[in-house]
């Protein structure tokens, strides 16, 4: 088949010209501008301010400690023949927990008693030539220097029996710690030594360690500043010191509160120079052990009342701006930045001492719209629900 050259040339000025109608459909569409928004008020969240009375509560870091703590030891030497306790267990002051051999020490009680026999003969020998020669000493019967060397006998008859007599009490102190015993009440850990094993070989061997864990110590620290901070408003006014003594809460690893509170005991009179810290104890009932020595936890510890305060959900303070801490607050139909100061946060909430009045709408969502111009439009914001509360609501709907 013959393609003649006009036909060619006919087909490539329509190509040509169904291009050209194309880029200059493009061009006249990116020359429009896109259609504008109409304007109008931003929709923002907004907290109304009402102010009462708010305890002052600060969560520290915190971790357990036991009440009293002792090593049990071997204090004589000797093969361990007997473990006597079940390990983990609650023991008493004074029970048995390990025997050693008391072969050894028994004998050597017998020999102690042997020899405090025998002092106490020569003692009885001695007393009896002392009174016998006395009257003929008196009448110069016999010389002096050989009565003189018979009080002289019967003196040191009576120092032996002394040391005989501490000779048989050492023997029987060593006897009886050949039973070991448990020095405080407490519960026990695990055996550190088994049956068989050579103990109190040139020095005591600790054999297990007891712990009293009723009560438990909580040992905190509070940042310096902070302290200092809460004496300064207390002292301005600003806040109420609590009344009575101050309440200690043990907050546990899973959220949950100790049913308990713990009863401060001190803090401590100087700053820690590395951390700038203070140390704070209190003391911790355990009635049933189920909180045990080493554990982390966090302490809440209400210290003041703040008369008119008031709380604001986290989002609607911003921290450490050109102002300082400061919120927007809506103002006829404008959002105003106003600074204002802070207390210790509660929970997922701040705690505003100053700065604002009963009434002022605080925004707490909607930030991400407002503009610099931006005229608002202010609805109450409510927190949004629980995680469990929102996954529940469906299956009761299904039901």
């Amino acid at each position: 088949m013959q393609i003649s050259y006009a036909e060619v040339r006919r087909t490539g000025i329509v190509a040509l010209t169904a291009a050209f109608v194309l880029l200059l459909a493009a061009c006249s569409d990116k020359a429009q501008p896109p259609p504008q928004a109409p304007a109008g008020p931003v929709q923002v969240g907004v907290v109304t301010v009402r102010t009462g009375g708010v305890q002052l509560s600060s969560e520290l870091p915190g971790r357990l400690e036991a009440v009293r703590t002792a090593q049990v030891r071997a204090r004589v030497a000797g093969i361990l023949t007997k473990r006597l306790f079940n390990e983990g267990s609650d023991v008493k002051a004074g029970q048995a927990l390990f025997q050693i051999d008391a072969a050894p020490y028994q004998a050597a009680l017998d020999s102690a008693r042997a020899a405090l026999a025998r002092a106490q003969a020569n003692k009885a020998q001695a007393q009896a030539n002392e009174e016998r020669y006395k009257p003929l000493a008196a009448a110069k019967a016999i010389s002096q220097q050989d009565y003189l060397n018979l009080q002289t006998q019967l003196k040191q008859a009576d120092a032996d029996l002394l040391s005989s007599q501490a000779a048989l009490r050492t023997a029987q102190i060593n006897l009886g710690y050949a039973s070991v015993v448990a020095p405080i009440s407490g519960r026990i850990g695990r055996a550190l030594v088994t049956e068989g094993a050579l103990v109190g070989q040139g020095e005591a061997t600790q054999l297990a360690q007891i712990q009293q864990i009723d009560p438990l110590y909580v040992n905190f620290t509070q940042p310096a500043t902070e302290a200092l901070r809460l004496r300064r408003a207390i002292e301005a006014g600003r806040l109420d010191r609590s009344a009575g003594a101050t309440v200690v809460r043990v907050v546990l690893d899973d959220g949950s509160v100790h049913p308990q509170p713990a009863k401060l005991l001190f803090s401590d009179l100087t700053v820690d120079q590395a951390s700038g810290q203070i140390t704070l104890r209190a003391e911790l009932p355990n009635p049933k052990g189920e909180l045990l020595p080493g554990l982390y936890v966090r302490v809440r510890i209400e210290q003041a009342t703040a008369p008119q305060a008031v709380l604001l959900p986290q989002q609607a303070v911003s921290r450490g701006g050109p102002q300082g801490d400061s919120v927007l607050v809506v103002v006829g139909q404008k959002p105003v930045r106003r600074p204002v100061r802070l207390g210790p946060a509660q929970g997922k909430q701040w705690v505003v001492l100053e700065g604002l009045k009963p009434g002022d709408k605080v925004v707490a969502d909607g930030f991400q719209r407002l503009r610099p111009d931006s005229t608002v439009q202010a609805v109450e914001w409510q927190p949004p629900a629980a995680p469990g509360a929102a996954a529940s609501a469906p299956a009761s709907a299904a039901r």
